[in-house]
């Protein structure tokens, strides 16, 4: 049976979100996708969904949502105290969903995102085959109030589940920032090279799910590159000093040269990351022959 969600209140930033739409980059089409894909799979894990059913990415301020139906969620990533009913919930829990209750969230305690998953996966339309949304590519952008969200109804169990999972949080709070050397790192030179790994950058104001800027400016003598490919995680240095991160939604080239390349657990942990949060970038353990900052 289909239900809906409505939205109440739309919080922040929030959107409908899978593992992105692949093989579309060379049209230019972003990758899109969930900023955070170990939360995404920890609250599917939990309801034995799909790994890449679609769930509502939340940003820092949470919505206000009804559910017309009987169904099971699960919240992880960063906690936001959401509450069923004025009632406090814990993360990475299934958590029982009957007819008119309402979830809400309050005060940020941990993290930049969470993560709602919902029993079977989020309803909303394919798009080149992804439920992903963004901007002029899906109906719509993040929520918005009065809208409706379909999903598949559940009827409760006969029987009683507690499922949870242990979930490693060191991710969500570390400053420690995984990078590779990117294709233009070789042209620094060596003060900027032991600048990049030895000192702390601060995440700037200017940060969305298309990149996020550091605070700190660095003397840059490098010449623009000819435009080339970028992806999610790499790190572009402006002509005026400027680190910029990109993320899930950015371009798919640029003329800045790349000077490094998060891992994809440093994507994960950079979407963690708030307005003033303290970052420093390290090499992970690489196999005989990886590449690590040098």
């Amino acid at each position: 049976m289909k239900a809906e969600i409505e939205i109440l209140h739309p919080g922040l930033f929030s959107t409908i979100q899978d593992f992105g739409r692949r093989g579309f980059q060379k049209y230019g089409v972003p990758l899109s996708g969930v900023m955070d894909r170990i939360a995404l799979k920890t609250a599917n894990l939990i309801l034995q969904n799909q790994a890449d059913a679609a769930v509502m990415e939340i940003t820092q301020m949470g919505p206000k949502l009804k559910f017309s139906a009987a169904t099971k969620i699960a919240i992880s990533g960063a906690n936001l105290s959401p509450k069923l009913n004025d009632t406090e919930i814990d993360n990475n829990e299934v958590v029982k969903i009957h007819e008119g209750d309402i979830l809400s969230f309050g005060r940020p305690e941990y993290g930049m995102r969470s993560y709602l998953a919902i029993l079977d996966g989020f309803k909303t339309e394919k798009v080149l085959g992804s439920r992903s949304w963004y901007e002029d590519i899906t109906s719509h952008e993040k929520l918005e109030k009065g809208m409706k969200l379909q999903y598949e109804a559940s009827e409760e169990e006969k029987y009683e589940t507690h499922a949870a999972i242990k979930f490693d949080e060191e991710y969500l709070n570390s400053q420690e920032i995984e990078v590779f050397p990117g294709p233009e790192y070789e042209k620094l030179p060596e003060t900027l090279k032991s600048h990049l790994r030895q000192s702390k950058f601060s995440i700037d104001k200017n940060n969305n799910r298309m990149a996020i800027q550091l605070s700190e400016i660095l003397e840059n003598e490098l010449e623009p590159i000819i435009t080339g490919p970028v992806l999610p995680g790499t790190i572009q240095l402006t002509p005026g000093g400027k680190l910029i991160v990109l993320m899930r939604d950015c371009q798919t080239t640029g003329g800045y040269p790349r000077v490094l390349q998060l891992s994809e657990k440093g994507i994960n942990m950079m979407a963690q990351k708030k307005a003033g949060d303290k970052i420093r970038f390290k090499s992970p353990p690489t196999p005989k022959g990886g590449e690590a900052l040098s």
